[in-house]
């Protein structure tokens, strides 16, 4: 089993749902970089279930940070943070100890690791592991604002309600991460919200679609063929539970332009060479061109649902039927897109250390 991401820069997960304990270290991260506490516990409020739209679960995030940082600033050692498990129901699982539950890792984690993994709240397969990844990623995150380099998600589309495009990157970067229910159309906002809403009531999900921005990145960045911006950031953005598309710039959509219209035409600005449009989203031949790098992330509905499915029991290895149980979320869209920034970011901050060296992002 492999819980690593990264090469110069890299950050390794730890820990499973209903266990003490989760968490993240995070290695390769250069000497004297500003470690924000109150910024990495604003990062994890943004991921945190607040209300009916969100699992019932409710876990405060009282992170820990072990070693690795010494009066605010790395010490260029790994840096260990460690989550506990408070809000824990394991009781509510017993019955998916054998019985998997369809869209889930269920069954495929019980053939991989022979029916010894722990399966509670899905085990190590579980979005709560996600909550190591916010915390690392706060740190990256805050360090590449400090280098001029910012990430800005919105919930473009979920339960079938889209919300308008980015016009502003700069201004509304700034505002969707404040936000806790991220769109750039409060309205728009509104009838998702209702979507998920009726979703619950009935005891199913819904999904949707991120969109992400990355401003200030310098050109440049990335390799040709197998370590590209947009073959390294899928690598990581698939990592997520519950992602099953990614795509950049137009996406799937420049399959149906000409040359012409699919072409992003350069020129200088103010001595800078930029792109007149951008669908292949600040990326050409998998290296940065200084334009927003811009991809969006397809969410399938949380799997686990109110309405009875068909499914195996493991142990007998005979069909039954399995409704779900425990607490779980009617969408995970709107906890998810912090995680996408936060994965974004370390994968940013290791092509950066690749290329400048790990203090870069102290300097």
């Amino acid at each position: 089993m492999r819980n690593t991401l990264g090469n110069a820069v890299s950050v390794t997960l730890f820990g499973e749902s209903h266990g003490k304990a989760i968490g993240a270290v995070i290695d390769g991260l250069g000497a004297g970089i500003e470690v924000n506490e109150d910024f990495i516990s604003h990062q994890l409020s943004l991921r945190r279930p607040s209300d009916a739209l969100s699992t019932p679960r409710r876990e405060q995030d009282p992170y820990i940070i072990e070693s690795g940082v010494f009066q605010g600033r790395t010490t260029g050692t790994p840096i260990c943070i460690l989550i506990p498990n408070e809000d824990t129901r394991s009781a509510d699982y017993g019955a998916m100890a054998v019985t998997a539950r369809p869209g889930h890792a269920d069954y495929t984690g019980y053939v991989k690791y022979r029916g010894f993994g722990d399966y509670r709240g899905g085990g190590h397969f579980s979005g709560r592991i996600t909550a190591g990844l916010v915390a690392a990623g706060a740190i990256a995150i805050d360090a590449l604002r400090k280098n001029g380099i910012f990430i800005g998600s919105h919930i473009a589309q979920c339960g079938g309600i889209s919300d308008r495009a980015f016009s502003d990157y700069a201004e509304e970067i700034n505002i969707l991460n404040e936000k806790q229910f991220a769109v750039l159309d409060d309205a728009m906002g509104e009838e998702m919200k209702k979507a998920i809403l009726s979703a619950r009531s009935e005891g199913d999900s819904v999904g949707g679609v991120i969109e992400t921005a990355v401003i200030g990145m310098p050109a440049g960045i990335g390799e040709p063929w197998f370590d590209t911006v947009e073959g390294l950031l899928s690598h990581g953005l698939f990592s997520i539970p519950a992602i099953k598309g990614v795509e950049f710039g137009s996406g799937f959509d420049i399959s149906g332009m000409k040359g012409s219209q699919a072409n992003d035409c350069f020129r200088t600005e103010n001595g800078k060479v930029v792109t007149k449009t951008n669908h292949n989203g600040g990326i050409n031949g998998g290296i940065t061109n200084s334009m927003p790098i811009i991809f969006r992330c397809a969410v399938k509905p949380t799997p686990t649902i109110g309405k009875e499915q068909e499914t195996v029991n493991l142990a007998e290895m005979e069909n039954t039927t399995i409704k779900g149980a425990g607490r779980h979320d009617p969408c995970i869209v709107h906890r998810a897109r912090v995680v996408v920034d936060s994965v974004t970011a370390l994968v940013l901050c290791d092509l950066l250390a690749q290329k400048f060296g790990t203090d870069w992002l102290a300097e």
